[in-house]
């Protein structure tokens, strides 16, 4: 990503008051130029207010920073968003859609279940279908999720669902999945109980679909739209799930691999629409069987 035009570059990250949202925007204030703008977004005014205002503070801050306020489960809100920075600056350069709930060890999934698609999926969906448009050529659309979005941690009769689906087929999937939660069927369908799995599958599977219809405009512009797996990071909402947390990286350090990728100066082809670890591809076929995850929620 050529960072020295003289044009100003337009970033925005979503979930960013805290945790890994709030390094990568750091970060973005800290290597984007004097010029440019980071725009980071949550739900609380007041939150999002003060974490720009902390962000333009930090000493190594280069760009100018602010905060939105953006509900990412409100599909009409991401798309108004997009619009005005679409009539505002021409579109946006950077977009990091980071945004996800909190779930604890000890709740009920199946009750936390439709904030929780709300925030990773629903959110995934709106920021793709508004934010995709709009990207300049040359931009980065980045969904952060993780090692568990390869098709394989789903049971094989359930990875047709996701598996070369556009982005209409993986929403209904998505979908499917809530009202089988909903009806108490999900565990019979063969859904893991642990929302993490299909929420991180469907999303990576949400951005492949996108890729797939944008790829060969994409790579010749040097635009790159892909899903990120920044590792296991020490955060408040990861940290309740691990016991061993002596290999896991501050939000600072997960951030960086991250940033790299968004600053890097060519996208590479084999990384496009791809999920991405540490500068690599993973699998997307590959993964665990669900019973492995399911024994992270037994007592």
């Amino acid at each position: 990503m050529n960072t020295s035009t003289n044009t100003s570059r337009i970033a925005l990250v979503t979930g960013a008051n805290q945790g890994l949202g709030r390094a990568l925007a750091e970060g973005l204030a800290a290597r984007l130029g004097p010029d440019d703008l980071v725009l980071l977004t949550g739900r609380n005014q007041e939150r999002v207010t003060d974490a720009a205002g902390e962000v333009a503070r930090l000493p190594g801050t280069r760009s100018r920073a602010q905060g939105r306020v953006l509900d990412v489960t409100d599909t009409d809100a991401v798309a108004q968003l997009a619009e005005e920075l679409h009539r505002r600056y021409g579109g946006v350069d950077v977009v990091l859609s980071n945004a996800v709930a909190r779930l604890l060890p000890g709740e009920s999934q199946a009750e936390r279940a439709d904030e929780f698609i709300d925030v990773s999926n629903t959110a995934t969906h709106a920021v793709l279908r508004s934010f995709g448009p709009v990207l300049r050529p040359g931009g980065r659309l980045l969904v952060v999720a993780s090692s568990l979005g390869t098709l394989g941690h789903l049971t094989p009769r359930l990875q047709h669902l996701f598996d070369g689906a556009d982005l209409d087929q993986v929403e209904y999937a998505v979908e499917s999945w809530r009202g089988a939660i909903r009806n108490g069927t999900a565990e019979e369908a063969g859904w893991p109980r642990w929302l993490n799995v299909p929420s991180k599958v469907a999303q990576v599977a949400a951005v492949r679909a996108v890729a797939a219809e944008r790829r060969e405009r994409d790579l010749a512009t040097d635009t790159l739209v892909a899903a990120v797996c920044p590792g296991m990071v020490d955060t408040a909402t990861s940290r309740p799930w691990f016991s061993d947390y002596s290999q896991a990286k501050s939000p600072a350090d997960a951030a960086r691999a991250v940033l790299d990728l968004v600053l890097a100066e060519r996208v590479d082809p084999d990384l496009y629409g791809e999920l991405v670890r540490f500068g690599k591809a993973l699998d997307w076929h590959g993964g665990t069987p669900p019973v492995e995850q399911d024994a992270l929620l037994t007592p």
